[in-house]
């Protein structure tokens, strides 16, 4: 007997069994605690009839709670082929309810991976994490092949996610996420939760997306007008935004917006409107 609630070896057990260790290079800090990946893993629930798009599963810790929090099939992406016998072991336990896939989620087209409904549910290898979001949040068409995501992110990446125009956290990731999701934090969680120990604090967030967005408008314009004015955020508007239009000044009074403000200032509907016009001179 294990002891634990699945009849596997603790991770703990699996991690030595299998001489592995988190690299820093690939971003990798394993959650050993199975309560706490359950607990991760009821926040991203109900998971019955859910397939599942984890992506960094590691040597399985995270997959196994959501196995045993009900999910229909964990779809496995996984860089480290050292993780791979770990997680081939959580497949034969759970016969037909995992898929191993090798390789790089940033060069795989997720969305051909799990039927519908489909969830992305991970603790996200830092490095990686900002990178994956944006593709998600970005993806066309909308709405997305996923009914939710829920993803584990350093904190700082956390809060500048979910902040409000006028903070000096809200940014280019802040005006996607809010205008086709709905954000919200679930969960704090210390370093010491990890192996290694990372230096900062962890968030889980939960985002929702929002069927048809508004104010309406062209995604791709969406993320140039904000990439341009967010690259020189220190900037007034009418300076940040000139190598992206010829007079960006009178463009910015037109909808009522001061082009002395800086981009944090600007609301979400006011960048969809600037980018809206952008669009529709180009």
């Amino acid at each position: 007997m294990t002891g634990t609630p699945d009849g596997l070896p603790p991770l703990s057990e699996v991690i030595r069994a299998h001489g592995l260790s988190a690299r820093k290079g690939l971003g990798q800090n394993f959650i050993l605690d199975l309560n706490l990946t359950r607990r991760i893993a009821r926040a991203a629930g109900p998971l019955d009839a859910v397939n599942i798009v984890e992506i960094g599963a590691g040597p399985g810790g995270l997959t196994r709670a959501l196995l045993l929090e009900g999910a229909a099939k964990v779809y496995a992406v996984e860089r480290d082929e050292r993780c791979l016998p770990a997680l081939e072991e959580i497949a034969s336990h759970y016969p037909g309810r995992v898929e191993i896939l090798r390789g790089d989620a940033l060069e795989m087209d997720l969305s051909e991976l799990a039927p519908s409904p489909a969830r992305i549910v991970a603790n996200l290898p830092y490095g990686a994490s900002t990178e994956l979001l944006a593709r998600w949040l970005t993806t066309e068409p909308w709405p997305p092949w996923y009914d939710r995501m829920v993803l584990m992110f350093q904190r700082e990446v956390a809060e500048r996610i979910v902040s409000a125009p006028g903070c000096k956290a809200f940014g280019r990731l802040s005006v996607l996420a809010q205008w086709r999701t709905s954000p919200r934090k679930l969960l704090n969680l210390p370093p010491r939760a990890f192996t290694p120990a990372p230096k900062v604090d962890s968030t889980l967030v939960e985002f929702v997306p929002v069927p048809e967005p508004e104010p309406a408008g062209s995604c791709a314009a969406l993320q140039q007008v904000v990439a341009t004015a967010f690259g020189q955020r220190r900037k007034m508007l009418r300076k940040s935004l000139r190598s992206l239009m010829q007079e960006p000044e009178k463009t910015l009074e037109s909808i009522g917006i001061d082009p002395s403000l800086r981009a944090e200032a600007l609301s979400v509907s006011e960048f969809c409107a600037l980018a809206r016009i952008w669009h529709a001179n180009n």
